[in-house]
């Protein structure tokens, strides 16, 4: 699988991924072409050179020559359904304006169909999220990661005034991704930006393993004097099949005056707020007490919820809070017909082995109490069908 990870170190705009894709090998005739078949009057694309520190980038930008109307949603919906373009891409982009007009209504109090792009930011708009979209696709990439967003402080013009950096819709649209916050005073991550990394990007938890084959370099539209303004894009193929590699953090914490059966009822809603796996090691505290070693694994931007519950539910006055790497089998659910029902399976895929199927728990439990037949018996069964069914 072809991966493209975004290294945001300054932020993310949508004329930056732009940049970094044209760098990593998008032909840039693709990009110039897009306001035509977006029926864009008067509408070009420029593609040239920058120098950011020490880097020459790719920069790109969108030059608005006619009077644009304002567009509400249903506009911009329309044109890119008008447009000759891929599905899978329509429905993306369409998806990435769905997510910004959402927030833009939740700023000013709206709805998602009486919001209105501004007139050239929304010509913008459009040829940065179809672009980048189009152009991920024209290098075959199929799934996106991302660093975390590093924000920027302080205040930018808008026709509503000042306002403060990162804007408002930004705010919003970064709910749940892991955010820094700089001492730069400057406007690093752009609402289209955010909207199309938290469209695209499905785990904010670090790159997994990967051979890297492309690499591609955009450029912001201003020097920044505490750090190169500019957009890494890292392109390749995932380092073997079958397995991964990605960061998770753990959460700790030690407890010695706690009912174990608060504990086990805990754990459940641990794994609702957003939990991988969670477990309990008695142990032995000082003096000699016995305890409980509750350990959780989640992903990095549930770290905050999930350690929450911890504090919340159990006597526990501190969690510890680490983020380590752990390689992955990729996995899929199945179903399968047994005569004692259909069971639910979960099948790895071991990198030159095949693949290994185990029976959902509590998939069997369920057929089990429903035929009064043991649990070795229709795990059993279970996995006799998927082998027969996977011959």
């Amino acid at each position: 699988m072809r991966i493209a990870y975004f290294d945001c170190f300054s932020g993310v705009s949508g004329d930056m991924c732009l940049g970094a894709l044209i760098s990593a090998g998008w032909p840039a005739a693709e990009l110039q072409a897009l306001p035509q078949r977006l029926k864009l009057e008067g509408v070009r694309v420029t593609i040239g050179e920058a120098r950011r520190g020490p880097f020459v980038a790719t920069r790109v930008e969108v030059e608005v020559g006619a009077d644009q109307p304002h567009r509400h949603l249903r506009h911009v919906v329309a044109m890119i359904d008008a447009a000759e373009l891929d599905p899978a891409v329509r429905e993306k982009a369409c998806a990435v304006f769905e997510r910004l007009a959402d927030a833009e209504a939740e700023v000013h109090g709206s709805t998602r169909e009486k919001v209105h792009f501004h007139e050239v930011g929304a010509v913008d708009a459009l040829v940065d999220v179809v672009g980048t979209i189009q152009g991920l696709r024209s290098l075959g990439v199929e799934e996106v990661y991302a660093s975390p967003l590093r924000l920027g402080r302080g205040a930018v013009r808008s026709e509503h005034g000042l306002i403060p950096v990162p804007a408002p819709a930004t705010t919003l649209l970064l709910r749940g991704v892991p955010v820094e916050m700089p001492d730069i005073d400057a406007e690093l991550v752009t609402p289209t930006g955010a909207a199309l990394l938290t469209t695209l990007v499905r785990h904010w938890s670090g790159e997994p393993g990967f051979t890297l084959e492309r690499v591609g370099t955009g450029a912001g539209g201003r020097d920044l004097k505490e750090q190169p303004n500019v957009l890494r894009v890292l392109i390749g193929e995932r380092a073997s099949a079958g397995l991964t590699r990605r960061r998770v953090a753990v959460l700790e914490t030690a407890l010695d005056d706690e009912n174990p059966q608060f504990v086990a009822a805990l754990l459940p809603r641990l794994m609702q707020q957003g939990a991988l796996d969670a477990m309990v090691i008695p142990s032995v505290m000082k003096k000699g007490r016995p305890g409980m070693w509750l350990v959780v694994i989640a992903e990095p931007d549930r770290v905050d919820p999930v350690a929450r519950a911890l504090l919340r539910e159990t006597s526990a006055l501190g969690v510890r809070v680490r983020v380590e790497e752990r390689y992955e089998l990729e996995r899929r659910a199945v179903e399968v017909e047994t005569r004692f029902g259909r069971i639910a399976l979960k099948v790895a895929s071991l990198p030159g082995e095949g693949e290994r199927a185990v029976p959902e728990f509590e998939s069997v439990r369920a057929a089990a109490e429903r035929t009064g037949r043991p649990l070795r018996e229709v795990s059993e069964a279970a996995i006799a069908a998927w082998r027969q069914g996977s011959t």
